[in-house]
């Protein structure tokens, strides 16, 4: 079999269940190598969540990896130095692999990986970049950046696009079309609609006939849970609630901003603190309407709204997102609402809340449509790039 060398940061909840797949399916021998260096008891500090985070499903098994030194000092993914692997181009040509693949050029240790197998080996690459957060008109950073991510890509054989809105950024910087082949973002959909039991709203207070509307992930800036609860709380309706699950640093203005309001209002807004992946289909089961109402910059995907939309419910995404083009389907499994505009949520989520029988009907296609974004995808297209 040919060999991939897998080159990314740390384990990840959404990359290793397709790690373990390509291992399972014996088309291809893989091997991870991890840059941000052993992590202890596979924690790490999620400065979103303002938590240390260890993942309750396994991210190590299944498929043969090593963590190589990292010498930076200060280590993690939130800059390109923090990731400096002396020995890494080393430990990859010791293994003698027939192509690599990477996971992110922004780093130190990966961009000199891309820079010293070009020609070398077939090289392929995995981001999930995208422009919905370039600014218009023209600026001399702008096209300094172009530029330089232009020659970035030249490094590239194949680009693995998760979707239209990153293979629109991948041909924006010089890649053809037969260097790019789609591996769409995908969850184990499996798990999320089998494991999950509709939870009880009674210990919530929430009535069984009640439309929550969900936000899930980490209290900051990006995400914009603040615009989503100050437009529930301009909501007129009595039988709509509001269920905020995680933790980061709005935590506090949202739970302030939530108990100034009315007693009658304020019973109908419920926080949880942050769920673990085993939980988390009980939760998304529990509500009616995923909301993930992000301003960016950065939300270049938004994979709990393919989480949302495996437990089968209506999702509400801004534009901002890049899962919006691919993922929802206008009043079919949901609506996109602009970014920043309250009023327009708020208009979105009237409708919604217009017709509970129509959401309901929402969720089963939001089910429908999500079966087709899957891990068996990733790994058939990574195949066939080295075939």
């Amino acid at each position: 079999m040919k060999r991939l060398a897998i080159i990314t940061t740390h384990p990840i909840q959404y990359n290793a269940p397709w790690f373990q797949l390509l291992v399972q399916r014996q088309v291809i021998d893989i091997k991870v190598f991890y840059t941000w260096g052993q992590l202890e008891n596979n924690q790490k500090f999620d400065p979103g969540f303002g938590a240390t985070v260890a993942w309750d499903i396994p991210l190590m098994d299944g498929y043969p990896y090593c963590f190589v030194k990292n010498i930076s000092t200060s280590p993690g993914s939130h800059h390109f130095k923090g990731i400096d692997n002396p020995t890494l181009i080393k430990e990859i040509e010791q293994w003698n692999p027939d192509a690599v693949l990477v996971f992110g050029w922004s780093f130190k240790s990966h961009l000199k990986v891309l820079r010293y197998f070009k020609e070398k080996r077939t090289i392929l690459f995995r981001g999930d970049s995208n422009l919905l957060d370039e600014a218009k008109g023209f600026s001399v950073k702008k096209i300094v950046r172009r530029l330089f991510l232009k020659w970035v890509y030249t490094h590239v054989d194949f680009a693995l696009y998760a979707g239209s809105a990153n293979k629109e950024y991948y041909i924006k910087h010089g890649l053809k079309n037969n260097q790019l082949v789609f591996a769409p973002h995908a969850i184990d959909n499996s798990r999320f609609k089998q494991d999950g039991t509709t939870n009880d709203r009674i210990a919530l207070g929430i009535p069984a006939d009640a439309v929550i509307f969900l936000f899930a992930g980490k209290y900051e800036a990006k995400k914009n849970p603040v615009l989503l609860l100050d437009s529930f709380i301009t909501l007129n309706n009595s039988n709509a609630h509001l269920l905020m699950v995680g933790s980061g640093e709005l935590e506090g203005q949202l739970k302030t901003t939530a108990g100034r309001q009315s007693a009658a209002l304020s019973s109908r807004i419920h926080f949880l603190p942050f769920q673990n992946q085993l939980k988390m289909p009980a939760i998304y089961k529990m509500a009616d309407v995923f909301v993930l109402p992000s301003r960016g910059p950065g939300e270049t995907w938004g994979l709990s709204v393919n989480e949302a939309m495996a437990c089968g419910k209506a999702v509400l995404v801004s534009d901002k997102c890049g899962c919006a083009t691919d993922l929802v389907e206008k009043g079919k499994n949901g609506y996109v609402f602009k970014s920043w505009d309250s009023k327009d949520l708020l208009t979105k989520m009237e409708i919604l809340l217009s017709n509970s029988l129509g959401v309901a009907t929402m969720g089963n296609r939001s089910l429908q449509l999500i079966q087709s974004w899957r891990f068996e995808k990733i790994c058939i297209a990574i195949e066939q790039c080295l075939a």
